[in-house]
């Protein structure tokens, strides 16, 4: 057993888990991890989607309540219904132009210069969603989406196929300049994360299961434990976060990583893998 491949296998959980729900881009973060630990090879880039499952189940405990109630009452409750609707539309336009561009995207845009520049932009657009109006929200419960709402947010989830938008930045900030509350959008971002990264994970696994052998399990458990674990602490602080605060200090963090990542690059003080 490699002791140094689990260390950089926990560390990636860890900052795994702790950026997959927050608007800073979980997928950025780890090619640039990677790219720094020499953690960047074809196994990698399928560990750095399976462990994402490990923050789902985060999602899953925190939520267990309402996940549950759904459940129970799906045969019968117009609610739990059109709850479970709107996750399923809000789900399939990531399915779809997952597998018509994900290959594409991953050959062409999984660098640290591409992340970068995504982390200043999204950063600015943040920026800009934390600055309008209170009038301009007129769903405050995820409840209260329609399928069209669900649709909206889903299509605006593909956005995070680019590396270093942020699946949950372009859910949650896209939900709220489409009319969600911040709470409304941020509940609906962990819901949809549910079925996405787990079916993800899933396919990765599936489609590169060649390069993957009975020795990587330590790997990858490591990976998963660590990534639950930050992934729960994570979860758990940013509802409480939300409840009184804006996003606008992940906006500024966005902002100056991107632009630290950038200015190593071009000054040869580190270099980033491509």
């Amino acid at each position: 057993m490699d002791l140094l491949l689990l260390i950089k296998a926990a560390v990636m959980g860890l900052v795994e888990g702790l950026t997959e729900f927050l608007p800073i881009s979980s997928t950025g973060h780890l090619i640039l991890a990677g790219s720094l630990l020499g953690f960047d090879d074809d196994k990698s880039k399928v560990f750095d989607i399976a462990i994402q499952t490990g923050a789902i189940f985060a999602v899953i405990l925190v939520y267990w309540q309402r996940l549950r109630e759904t459940a129970a009452g799906l045969g019968s409750e117009p609610r739990a219904q059109r709850f479970v609707l709107n996750v399923a539309i809000g789900f399939l336009p990531a399915v779809v132009l997952g597998l018509l561009l994900g290959k594409a995207i991953k050959a062409h845009l999984f660098t640290p210069t591409v992340v970068a520049s995504t982390f200043i932009i999204g950063g600015l657009i943040i920026l800009w969603a934390e600055r309008r109006p209170a009038s301009a929200v007129r769903i405050h419960e995820v409840d209260d989406m329609r399928p069209l709402d669900a649709l909206k947010v889903g299509l605006v989830q593909c956005l995070a196929m680019v590396p270093g938008t942020s699946r949950s930045g372009a859910t949650i900030i896209g939900g709220m300049l489409l009319g969600l509350s911040r709470k409304a959008a941020t509940d609906f971002s962990f819901f949809l994360a549910i079925p996405t990264l787990i079916g993800a994970g899933l396919y990765s696994l599936y489609k590169e299961r060649a390069l993957l052998s009975a020795a990587d399990l330590p790997m990858f458990g490591v990976g998963l434990v660590v990534s639950f674990l930050s992934a729960w602490v994570c979860v758990r602080w940013l509802l409480r976060y939300i409840a009184t605060h804006s996003f606008t200090p992940f906006a500024w963090y966005r902002i100056a990583f991107g632009l630290v990542v950038l200015a190593t690059a071009w000054s040869g003080l580190v270099v980033w893998a491509d």
